[in-house]
């Protein structure tokens, strides 16, 4: 019995282990930043995981329905249950404050690309990583002003986070899916130089994890670390980039 409802709950998670780290570092990034945090961003909170969830299965259920596989009505009951979760919290909110229907606007062009690449079946693909990461970083700069911080002050946080988790989808294809690759590697390498010079423009406290970035895109290639171990890494470097935004903030 137990068995079965780690199954059932493992049904409804999204298995995209590394997309955690990315929806809440800039999230958190923009409510630890934020003069006046509140229970508004819990219902932020609620709406923009469950809100992922449901897109999630409504990306699978493309991909297998493209494909006239029935394995895609697995993905119909999260869809629609997540996604109605996503409006329960998420309509409360732009009703207050309908500026936020402007974010979602925003982030639609986005998510539109990822469920074309859903549909194509190449969700893998590299521009598909990147379409993700540009949504994902801007809720830095929504949870900051639905705490009362203003665009000219919350898009420094949003902007850094984009930098690194640009990077990570770069860096992380040469360690698993492009490992042995020379071209991911080069272009990893030279975005993570590009990226510590913006970063360190942005605020000098930046550099410090910018330029460990940057060592870890160059030197841990080709050393055959196993997917957990460049997820933990992946984890840690995070939690940094987090600490430093917050503390410079």
């Amino acid at each position: 019995m137990a068995a079965g409802r780690r199954r059932g709950w493992r049904l409804w998670v999204p298995d995209q282990h590394g997309a955690w780290a990315m929806l809440l570092v800039p999230f958190l990034a923009g409510t630890l930043l934020a003069p006046r945090p509140g229970p508004a961003h819990l219902l932020l909170l609620a709406a923009w995981l469950l809100g992922y969830g449901a897109l999630f299965h409504a990306q699978q259920w493309l991909r297998l329905r493209a494909r006239g596989l029935r394995a895609a009505g697995r993905h119909a009951r999260p869809a629609l249950v997540l996604g109605a979760g996503c409006a329960l919290a998420g309509v409360p909110l732009a009703a207050s404050r309908p500026w936020l229907l402007a974010a979602g606007a925003a982030a639609a062009p986005f998510v539109a690309v990822n469920a074309c690449y859903a549909w194509r079946g190449r969700e893998r693909a590299l521009a598909n990583g990147l379409a993700a990461v540009v949504p994902a970083c801007g809720m830095a700069m929504v949870a900051a002003g639905l705490g009362g911080l203003g665009a000219g002050d919350s898009w420094r946080p949003a902007v850094a986070c984009l930098l690194y988790f640009a990077g990570t989808v770069l860096y992380v294809k040469t360690m698993i899916r492009e490992r042995g690759s020379r071209a991911y590697l080069r272009g990893s390498v030279a975005h993570h130089a590009v990226a510590l010079a913006a970063a360190a423009a942005l605020s000098p406290w930046l550099a410090a994890p910018f330029a460990a970035y940057l060592a870890r895109a160059a030197a841990l290639p080709g050393r055959g670390l196993r997917p957990a171990v460049v997820g933990a890494v992946e984890v840690g470097c995070s939690v940094v980039l987090l600490g430093v935004l917050v503390a410079v903030g």
